[in-house]
């Protein structure tokens, strides 16, 4: 269990690191030139009410941007958190601490410019990692279903494909959730341990 958490720790902060250095930078822009059909690129960043609301951000004229943004509406914040503190607190509580660490990252991390055409895709600037991604995983195991695994294959595909975020973010979303996932395993086992001592 810690060998697992501590490959998933390095593997996340190796990802971080590789994107803000542009290794990823290739595939990105391929995905954005050819997996991401429902884009809608500006110049202009995405607000903190695009991103805590539902349905804020959408592109109303798109119907991949709507069905992505109706699919992923269980993994925003304010739904996510509510979902998951209804199965499980502990889930809950990563689905708070995931998003901090996603701020954080968001904050701190830039990856080289991404383009649409001639437009430098702003928002995609410092959008490692996928918070969508990070909370349709944890949102999904809080479920632990087959619908909701079902759920959660569709509703990253359709991040993906309607613009929302790069390959490498999606990938650094799902390696935060793991972890957390991973770390709170470990901790129920240390509890329950306590408690048969």
């Amino acid at each position: 269990m810690r060998f697992a958490f501590a490959f998933l720790s390095v593997a996340f902060a190796a990802l971080a690191v590789a994107v803000a250095a542009g290794a990823f930078t290739g595939v990105d822009q391929w995905a954005v030139d050819h997996v991401m059909p429902g884009g809608h690129f500006t110049v202009h960043k995405p607000n903190l009410l695009d991103a805590l609301v539902p349905l804020a951000g959408t592109h109303w004229d798109s119907a991949l941007s709507v069905t992505a943004a109706v699919v992923a509406i269980p993994a925003s914040f304010l739904v996510a958190l509510a979902l998951t503190a209804w199965r499980s607190r502990l889930i809950a509580v990563l689905v708070i601490a995931g998003t901090a660490v996603e701020a954080l990252c968001k904050e701190v991390l830039s990856r080289p410019p991404l383009h649409h055409s001639t437009i430098h895709i702003v928002a995609f600037d410092d959008s490692f990692p996928s918070g969508h991604a990070l909370r349709v995983a944890l949102v999904a195991a809080a479920f632990a279903s087959p619908l909701a695994a079902a759920w959660a294959v569709a509703a990253i595909v359709l991040i993906q494909l309607a613009g929302w975020h790069t390959p490498s973010d999606i990938l650094g979303g799902l390696l935060l959730a793991l972890l957390g996932l991973l770390g709170a395993r470990a901790l129920r086992g240390r509890r329950l341990l306590r408690s048969r001592a």
